[in-house]
């Protein structure tokens, strides 16, 4: 809106009058007789009520019909404008040069007190002969071809510069005007916002149709109310929450196409109107939800006025949306819990495999007569170890206590299958388990634990989860065959995983069919993904069942049956 003091009582322009000028232009050369002499009729339109809230394509058209003399004189090359005494007082404060075909300002002499000045229309290149307008207030150069903003240093009192639709491509020489009001320059070639931020008083921008792709450096327009940034090539907007008195935003026809891209709207409290479409942004489904419940403080979106209703239902996907991120924070928290907890039981279970492999080296080297075999090695040996057996053990101790600090194990249910890792994870069986939770579990994971510990827990795993029948063991340090004799305890195993990794008992080319054969009661499914075939059993029993003939001979039947399994009871009992 144009300032009120410059408007009148009725809502029109102050300079929405009718003026009497008489133009002549002439040569001091030239006879009397060869003077030529135009009179013109005009109207002078109304300064427009909203000046900037549509793109002032539509400039107010100040015309007037009077008598002007533009006097050309040899000792200038601009044209000297002159008028009567009689005008002078009648429109002493105003003056339209409008459409005159103007290529140059004139000089305007004995105008000092003019407070309106009018070129538009015309083929103006340079703005000049008018720095003795001191007390200007209103300039209007709009349509002209100006290339560039100068000749306003001595301007001191102008509110309202109109520079639409000309030529210039950069925003300089306003450092003086800090009076200024309202700024219009759409309709140039401008491709930065810049030399604006000392313009405290500037009410209203206008920057439409220039070569804008991004909006920053508004710090210091502190009563700015109205920008006008439609048609430009904006991708994203910033320092707009730094206008506290910004309520009209006008971004249509840009290339926004996230709110993302401008999201300090959101921080803006000031802010009631704004305009977003012919935006990408504007075709999303999620458009007018998500900016409704960024800026609640909105009255107005694309030119429409918001309803409580929508309001409402933007507050209502606005808790839904808060909600799914806070679950989705959540889960991306728990999944890195879960590996840094999983990369430090790790590199602990790495630390204390090292340690193993040091401390029987030392062994090694005092008695090479007594080296064992490396698969004779379990987890139990580990406790037989001395605390401290060098340098090397004791920098991993220091390690290892330094790890202590973060999670050294991790209890893990995902939809059926229970994964411990660590073997602090194997104290969780001794938990209150709902019947819901322990009856849904059918898979077992182990990893980064002993297996001789993992053997201590099975009758209580029997006891917990009744329905598990799938065994998975990765990095459990299964070395011997003799170690899976203590899976016979379970109630039902249907399959069974060994990872490769840390469990050099796979290396055994027969420990499938000795598992088999060891665990034929369960009538096993699966081994490592693959089906257990009836001439799988068969060579099992080929290659193992003599071990049966062995240990009848040698075991009383409670043993038998505690170690090979129920299901043989009848077959030990003919054996003996």
């Amino acid at each position: 809106m144009i300032p009120g003091k410059y408007r009148s009582v009725s809502g029109r322009a102050a300079n929405n009058v009718n003026c009497g000028l008489h133009l002549v232009i002439q040569t001091s050369s030239l006879p009397e007789k060869n003077k030529v002499e135009f009179k013109l009729s005009k109207d002078t339109s109304s300064f427009p009520g909203r000046l900037l809230q549509h793109d002032l394509e539509r400039n107010y058209s100040s015309r007037q019909g009077d008598h002007i003399n533009l006097v050309s004189s040899s000792l200038s090359s601009f044209p000297i404008l002159q008028r009567s005494s009689e005008e002078k007082i009648l429109y002493s404060d105003r003056l339209s040069l409008e459409r005159q075909k103007l290529t140059v300002c004139p000089i305007i002499n004995g105008e000092d007190h003019l407070r309106l000045l009018n070129f538009q229309h015309n083929f103006i290149t340079r703005i000049q002969n008018i720095s003795n307008l001191q007390k200007l207030i209103s300039l209007d150069l709009y349509d002209n071809q100006i290339e560039e903003i100068s000749g306003l240093s001595t301007l001191r009192c102008l509110r309202v510069l109109l520079l639409g639709k000309n030529r210039i491509k950069k925003i300089s020489n306003l450092e003086n005007l800090k009076s200024l009001d309202v700024l219009d320059l759409h309709g140039n070639q401008i491709t930065k916002i810049e030399n604006i931020n000392h313009l405290c008083e500037l009410r209203v921008l206008n920057l439409a149709r220039n070569f804008l792709s991004h909006v920053d450096n508004l710090n210091g327009l502190d009563s700015l109310t109205e920008l006008n940034l439609r048609h430009n090539q904006i991708t994203f907007v910033r320092d707009v929450d730094n206008l506290p008195c910004l309520q009209h935003l006008f971004l249509s026809f840009n290339n926004i196409s996230s709110f993302d891209s401008v999201s300090c709207l959101a921080d803006s409290s000031s802010l009631s109107d704004i305009t977003f479409d012919g935006n990408p942004i504007a075709q999303e489904s999620w458009y007018k939800h998500t900016v409704l419940q960024n800026m609640m403080q909105l009255r107005q979106l694309d030119m429409k006025r918001i309803t409580e209703e929508e309001r409402r239902m933007a507050s209502v996907l606005a808790k839904k949306e808060e909600e799914k991120k806070r679950e989705s924070h959540k889960q991306s928290l728990l999944k890195e819990k879960k590996r840094l907890t999983i990369n430090n039981v790790a590199r602990q279970w790495d630390l204390q495999q090292q340690r193993v492999a040091n401390i029987a080296t030392n062994e090694d080297r005092k008695d090479s007569d007594s080296a064992q075999d490396p698969c004779q090695i379990d987890g139990s040996t580990l406790s037989a170890f001395p605390e401290e057996t060098g340098p090397l053990d004791s920098g991993l101790n220091n390690a290892l206590q330094g790890l202590s600090v973060i999670d050294t194990y991790l209890v893990e249910v995902d939809g059926d299958t229970l994964s411990l890792y660590g073997s602090g994870a194997l104290e969780s069986l001794d938990r209150n388990w709902s019947v819901q939770t322990a009856g849904m579990i059918t898979t077992v994971s182990f990893t980064f634990i002993e297996f001789d510990e993992i053997v201590h827990v099975l009758p209580k795993l029997k006891i917990k989860f009744p329905n598990s029948l799938h065994l998975k063991f990765k990095e459990t340090n299964l070395v011997m065959l003799q170690q899976f004799n203590a899976l016979a305890q379970l109630r039902r195993v249907d399959q069974l995983t060994i990872d490769p990794q840390g469990n050099p008992v796979v290396n055994f080319t027969l420990w499938k069919y000795y598992v088999l054969f060891r665990l034929s009661h369960f009538s096993m499914q699966k081994i490592n993904g693959t089906e257990v075939t009836q001439n799988d059993m068969i060579m099992a029993e080929r290659l193992f069942g003599i071990l049966a003939h062995v240990a009848s001979s040698e075991l009383p039947q409670y043993r038998l049956i505690s170690i090979l399994g129920d299901a043989r009871k009848k077959q030990f009992r003919y054996l003996k």
